[in-house]
């Protein structure tokens, strides 16, 4: 398997330019760090002064860090705010060896929280940075104080046809400019996105400057997910595009042991940024909640 990256030195500046444009939208950064891994080095910003029970966030495929930028704020009112670039994905981390399989993620993943001194942490997963923070918590729970699963991929349900279908015609030559922009329109059930809109266009900068060479995600087995006994929040979109939204949530239910599993029948799986009120008043509730859950146990 080859290393994900950018297509060309010219690729690299062009997404530069709109990731720099994308980062001036967030709040005021408090540090940077490059942690370096066996996989490659991750790109991990802080925002907020350092504090107990931070709060981590992964960011769905091409997303980045700025695809946060609906929530940070609110989230921050709470405390401090770890966000990543994920490795093998377009953004400030670099891939230096193949990532070929769920250990693998979990290995990077476990190493940068390892780098950071983070434990017990409150890690907070989108689409496929959901999948990979459930995937963290089958194979090293102990890092984890509690789980949020927002419109998480490959989670609770597979991947429906139609997806990988439209999937395949962005990376196509000759139509793959327009499939992207038609693909991103699509996962917000034929919502408009504004040109100008920071998330959208750094997502679409991504898919068109990098090659991802990362494997397909693995569905997790009723055993895994029965074996996430850390407090799980998810909040699973009903028009979603990327798996039956009932069904994923139905599955949630009846597996995770101690989990608030929401379907939200109108959301799309843009569900992060366009219910982004919503959202972050729901899992400043849930964190609030754990946390006073810790505190009676006192």
């Amino acid at each position: 398997m080859t290393l994900g990256g950018f297509i060309s030195p010219q690729a690299r500046v062009e997404f530069d330019t709109v990731y720099d444009r994308g980062f001036a939208a967030l709040p005021a950064l408090a540090e940077r760090h490059d942690v370096p891994t066996a996989f490659g080095t991750a790109r991990v910003y802080r925002f907020g002064e350092p504090g107990p029970a931070p709060v981590v966030l992964l960011p769905g495929r091409a997303g980045t860090t700025i695809m946060w930028e609906p929530n940070l704020r609110a989230l921050l009112a709470r405390g401090p705010v770890y966000a990543l670039d994920l490795i093998g994905e377009p953004g400030r981390s670099e891939q230096t060896a193949p990532i070929r399989s769920a250990d693998d993620q979990a290995a990077w993943l476990d190493a940068v929280l390892t780098g950071l001194a983070l434990r017990h942490v409150r890690l907070v997963g989108y689409s496929f940075g959901g999948w990979l923070a459930a995937n963290l918590a089958v194979r090293a729970p102990d890092r984890l104080a509690s789980l949020t699963l927002i419109d998480p991929v490959q989670t609770f349900a597979r991947f429906p046809v139609q997806l990988l279908a439209r999937t395949a015609l962005t990376l196509v030559p000759g139509i793959r400019r327009r499939a992207r922009a038609s693909f991103l329109t699509w996962v917000s059930a034929g919502a408009e996105v504004a040109e100008d809109d920071p998330v959208a266009t750094v997502i679409n900068e991504g898919m068109r400057t990098y090659r991802i060479a990362l494997p397909t995600p693995a569905l997790f087995t009723d055993a895994q997910l029965r074996g996430i006994t850390v407090p799980t929040l998810t909040l699973i979109a009903g028009r979603s595009v990327v798996h039956d939204g009932r069904r994923a949530a139905a599955r949630a239910r009846d597996l995770l042991p101690d989990a608030r599993v929401e379907l939200w029948p109108a959301a799309t799986h843009a569900i992060a940024g366009e219910s982004a009120a919503e959202v972050n008043t729901r899992l400043l509730e849930f964190l609030s909640e754990i946390e006073h859950r810790g505190e009676t146990r006192r």
